[in-house]
């Protein structure tokens, strides 16, 4: 009886919008172009990607919330500041020769497809990037929350998380703690003990509830590559 082929590795990698604008509002495209760049070398390598983008790099709903805006149109704002990451991101990655598709929780099909899971996952066994857009075309979403949503949807093996600033998560603060130590390797469980805010609540039960493992990383050159090649870098958290 023939056995039935191994599937390969399939990521989903969070992106921050501060990673597209390189820490200064709009997008930055040498930052861009390296992070397209690492991607494709993963493609290469036959890993399937998927891909969520943020949009702080544009607008941030809960800020502008704070400044008085009404919080589901300014979490609506910051949704199409998703949009342009992932149109920015796609363009980069084509350039590279790298198939791709974006698709948009909201609805805009001269820019991107809707969000169809099963045709997502279709995109992705043809060896497509697929770029997630528009959050979860809903307010009070955090895009870390989708991340962890469309991973489970696409039955990925993995979240990467990119983080600016920070190469994994640490016993403290390492900006305000000399002290705090880089953790390679924890469970949820332990997360959840020692108070460590790996991400947001709700990101964190979906993850949690479903053993989806993570990994949390930096965004030095080489590291995005690194992480969907699979090579041990950040921290892992997964179930105990």
């Amino acid at each position: 009886m023939p056995t039935t082929p191994a599937r390969a590795r399939r990521v989903l990698l969070k992106l921050s919008g501060e990673t597209f604008g390189g820490g200064a509002t709009g997008v930055d495209p040498a930052v861009v172009d390296r992070v397209a760049a690492e991607v494709a070398e993963g493609v290469a390598e036959g890993v399937q990607v998927a891909v969520v983008v943020g949009g702080g790099n544009f607008f941030r709903g809960a800020e502008l919330s704070e400044r008085g805006m009404d919080r589901s149109r300014a979490d609506y704002m910051g949704m199409l500041g998703t949009v342009m990451n992932a149109l920015a991101l796609q363009d980069f990655l084509e350039q590279r020769g790298v198939d791709t598709r974006v698709q948009s929780a909201i609805t805009m099909g001269q820019v991107a497809e809707p969000y169809i899971p099963r045709r997502a996952i279709r995109h992705l066994e043809k060896g497509r990037v697929v770029i997630f857009g528009a959050g979860a075309g809903l307010p009070f979403f955090s895009t870390d929350t989708v991340a962890a949503q469309r991973a489970l949807e696409t039955h990925s093996d993995v979240v990467l998380m990119a983080k600016n600033g920070v190469d994994g998560v640490y016993t403290a603060d390492p900006k305000t703690d000399p002290s705090a130590q880089k953790l390679e390797h924890l469970t949820y469980a332990d997360a959840l003990a020692r108070g460590l805010e790996v991400l947001d609540a709700t990101a964190f039960s979906l993850c949690m509830g479903n053993g989806l493992p993570m990994v949390v990383f930096g965004m030095e050159r080489g590291d995005v590559a690194a992480a969907v090649r699979g090579e041990r870098i950040g921290t892992l958290v997964e179930a105990g």
